[in-house]
Order: C-alpha cells, then structure tokens, then sequence
C-alpha cells in the first residue's frame, strides 16, 4: 500500500494520462470500424480511382500511365489499378494475392493494419489498389514514438508534485520537533495557497502555545519562589509558638504570614482569570467613566487609612466592549497599588480621556516613582523593585501583571512613565463606536 501522498499523485496523474491515451485510441478505434463514404481519406482515393478509369476507358493505357505518373506526382506511395482478376493494366503482373488482402479505406486503418486498402469502381470491372507497407502507419504503431509526450509530461509533472507537497512535509517535520519539546521551531511559511494558510495557522498556534507552557513555567518557578520565604517563616513562627511564653504574638505573626499565603494565592486565581480562554468570556458594553468612579469610590476609603486623596476627572464619558469584572479589577489594582506608593498628604490623580476612537486611562501617584531601565519590568509577574517597591510594603509583584494581562485581552495597552515626581500609569483600550 502506498503511504506517501507524492507518490500517490505522480502515479494518479501517470494513471490519468494512460486513461486519457487509451480512451483517444478507442475513440478513434470506433471511429474507424466502419468505412464512411464521406471521409476526406475515401474520397480522394474513390476521385483518384474514377479519374483513372475514365482515363483508362477513353484513351487505353497511354493515358493511364500520364494520370498515373500524374497521381504519384502529388500522393506518394504505391498505387495499383488492376482489372477484375487481379492483373495490373499498367505492367502487366499479377496483382491477385494483394487485391485478395486489400481491405476497404478508412481513416484510420484497423489493427492489425492491412496489407493495402482497395476500391472498386466501374461496377466492379476495376479495383484501385494502394499498398500500405509502412503508410499510412496503423494508430496503434504510433504509440511506441508517443510515449515521449508520457516521459515529457512526467518529467514536468515531477517538480510540480515536489513543489505541492514541501510544505506538507516540512509541516511534518516542524510538528514533529514541536512534539519533541522545541517549543521555539515555527514553519516560516510565505506562500499565499492553502498550505500557506495551514502553516501559519500553526505557526500562531505554536506561538500561543510556547506563550502559555512559558508563563506556566516561569509561574511555577515565581510562586515556588514565592512561597518559600512565608512558609519558612510560618514554620519558625509554629517552633516559637511552642516554646514562646509570649503565645500571642506568635500567634499574630502566624496570622500575619497566613494572610501573606492568601493574598498570594488570591492573585494568583486573578492572573488565571487574566489568562483564560477569551472566546468563553462574556463580553458586553462598560461605561469606563461610571466603573473608573466605582473603583475610586471603593479605594476612598483605604486612602482615607494612608492619609491620601484621590481626585477623578472624566472629560468625556467612553464605553468599550470587554469583561466588567476584568475590568474593575485591572483598574483597582492600578489605583490600589498608586495609593500604596503614596506619599502621606498627597493626591492619587485618576484621568479618563477619549482621543482618536480610544480610551485612556491615567492614574498618576507623587511617590519615588521607577527606575526608568524598570518602566517595563514592572508589569511582569513577581517583579518588585530592590529600593522603593519591596515585599515591605505588602505587595507580592502580580498586581500590574494582571493589569497588564487584562488590557491585553482587551486589545488594548499599559505603559507606565515617571512624572517627577511620581509614576503614572496610562491604560489604552478601544473605545465603543
């Protein structure tokens, strides 16, 4: 059985040229198995006999060599014109045994190919004979000098086919490295065909795949990371729990480090939720300027704790097509973790903008700001900067990367930028016509 698909199409393409040049022999086979009087081919034999025989009748066999001579001027070969038993009038020789073998004309002789072809004309008196010997050639003798169109063909055939099945096999070799665990192997398909489209497929799909095992990878690493120190530190809170006579601040700090262990985990559930299938999340129309005021009512109250103010200035109400709850929370941990780094006395400033069929979103703090080789680190997950943003302050470094995640879903954008003083962080999202 053959496997290979290349194969396959260079014998079916052989197999229809085969079929197709026996079909044109059998058509021209049945075409030749009855002898029409109207064929250009009988007719021109059936004037050339009848010129010869008037020729004959009326001026003997002086005029009958001057037709002949006339006749083998223009139509080669070799031609008789014998009497009703068979004897030349030309020469004189018998010609019997070549009129008995004589066959009636056509077209296309019949296989296998007679003798000579004969007409009888006069009332049967005079048979005109034309010795075929090598011509006409029968149908089937030229197919062994065709078959070089069959070779000329193939040998032009056989590049298309290789051309046609490349990309599936080099489809098949960059899914098997794939399989192998190079995650980084991609098809770099240019081509504008089905193939083409099938290889790029992959390619994004190879993509979204390297994406999700990468940032599950490297979570698994941060979290590991993440939650080594607060386990330790749970576990020498349990051992000076035991041998503490002071049990109640032992028992706070294990309280303390158990609320580190849940909102840990609690940010983890919301980067899952960021990462999720898009196609399953229900998208409806959010109007920002209501939601942006919802979150900054509900972050009132924290900054009221850390002695800060937040002002919210809308200059055009803006809706976006997205996932409220997303949303909201993007947005909160944006204005949460600006009042987090704020100084004390000082403003959190909140900005909705619309520009260009666009939303944006700016919530600038007056804290220390970020080193500008950090601006973009701080969106990743786990990252905390060494001076001003560190675990002391209560953060574990999946805040902005869940905003980040979450405007992306949207199609949107996050960038951040010091503003001396303070960092302000700018949320694009398209807006809703």
């Amino acid at each position: 059985m053959i496997r290979s698909v290349f194969a396959k199409i260079f014998l079916w393409f052989l197999a229809a040229m085969v079929s197709s040049i026996a079909a044109l022999v059998a058509t021209q086979w049945v075409v030749s198995s009855s002898v029409r009087q109207d064929d250009p081919f009988v007719r021109t034999l059936r004037l050339q006999a009848e010129l010869l025989r008037r020729g004959y009748e009326t001026g003997g066999q002086a005029e009958l060599v001057k037709l002949a001579s006339q006749i083998d001027g223009i139509f080669p070969g070799k031609r008789y014109f014998v009497d009703r038993q068979g004897r030349d009038l030309l020469t004189g020789e018998d010609r019997s045994q070549l009129a008995a073998k004589a066959q009636p004309p056509s077209m296309f002789p019949r296989f296998p190919r007679p003798a000579a072809v004969g007409l009888s004309v006069g009332d049967g008196k005079y048979q005109y004979l034309i010795e075929l010997g090598s011509r006409p050639p029968s149908l089937w003798g030229t197919i062994p000098s065709s078959l070089w169109i069959l070779l000329f063909v193939g040998a032009l055939w056989y590049p298309f086919t290789k051309y046609l099945i490349a990309p599936v096999q080099q489809l098949r070799a960059t899914l098997e490295r794939f399989g192998r665990g190079d995650l980084t192997v991609r098809t770099g398909s240019t081509r504008a065909d089905e193939f083409g489209q099938v290889s790029r497929a992959f390619d994004q799909m190879a993509d979204r795949i390297e994406t999700l095992l990468t940032a599950e990878r490297r979570l698994l690493q941060d979290v590991s990371h993440e939650l080594r120190t607060p386990l330790s530190r749970l576990g020498f809170a349990v051992e000076l729990a035991r041998t503490s006579p002071d049990r109640e601040a032992s028992l706070a700090r294990i309280r303390k480090e158990v609320d580190r262990l849940s909102a840990l985990v609690g940010q983890l559930l919301q980067v899952t939720r960021a990462e999720g299938d898009p196609g399953s999340r229900e998208l409806e129309e959010i109007s920002l300027d209501g939601l942006l005021a919802e979150v900054a009512e509900d972050a009132a109250w924290e900054a009221e704790i850390r002695h800060v103010r937040i002002t919210c200035r809308v200059t055009e109400p803006v809706s976006v097509l997205g996932d409220g709850e997303l949303l909201r929370r993007a947005l909160e941990n944006v204005v949460r973790n600006a009042i987090r780094y704020a100084p004390d006395n000082s403003t959190v400033e909140v900005t909705l903008d619309r520009d260009h069929g666009h939303a944006f979103i700016r919530v600038r703090d007056q804290g220390p700001g970020v080193a500008e080789q950090h601006l973009k680190e701080i969106f990743k997950p786990f990252f905390r900067e060494d001076v001003s943003r560190t675990g002391s302050t209560g953060g574990v470094g999946l805040g902005l990367a869940i905003v980040s995640r979450a405007v992306n879903l949207h199609h949107g954008a996050v960038r951040a930028q010091n503003t001396q003083p303070g960092l302000m962080v700018e949320i694009e999202l398209p807006a809703a016509a």
